[in-house]
């Protein structure tokens, strides 16, 4: 195998990673965007709950049936939720910050490999 043909297979290897990693981003994205909506609306749930005055009848959707709920046990479960999602988003927003630097390196090294077959062509034989 010649040093072109190497060249050649480390930068389809290097653009196979980056396509992968490029897939793994989009989906990671798409389900902080998911987050982030559940996020808004738990936010509008709690703003719901903490107008309701004490006392209030609160009712949950369990299956096709709506079943009596405590207020406190209500405002406790939307707060848990809020929290749980605020975590999972810190999290996604972590591993998108990874891939962000995944795709980078993989760029800068096909740039590399780019640079080098460039200059093997170049070369005098």
């Amino acid at each position: 195998m010649n040093v072109v043909d190497m060249l050649q297979k480390q930068f389809q290897d290097s653009a196979t990673n980056l396509q992968a990693v490029q897939k793994e981003y989009s989906k990671t994205l798409g389900d902080r965007q998911t987050l982030d909506s559940q996020l808004n609306e738990n936010k509008q749930v709690k703003e719901e709950l903490d107008l309701a005055p004490d006392g209030a009848k609160v009712f949950k959707l369990i299956g096709p049936a709506l079943v009596n709920q405590d207020l406190g046990e209500a405002k406790g479960n939307v707060e848990k939720r809020i929290s749980y999602i605020a975590g999972e988003l810190k999290r996604k927003d972590d591993q998108l910050a990874a891939l962000d630097k995944k795709q980078d390196e993989s760029r800068e090294k096909m740039q590399e490999v780019q640079m080098q077959m460039q200059k093997l062509q170049q070369a005098p034989n």
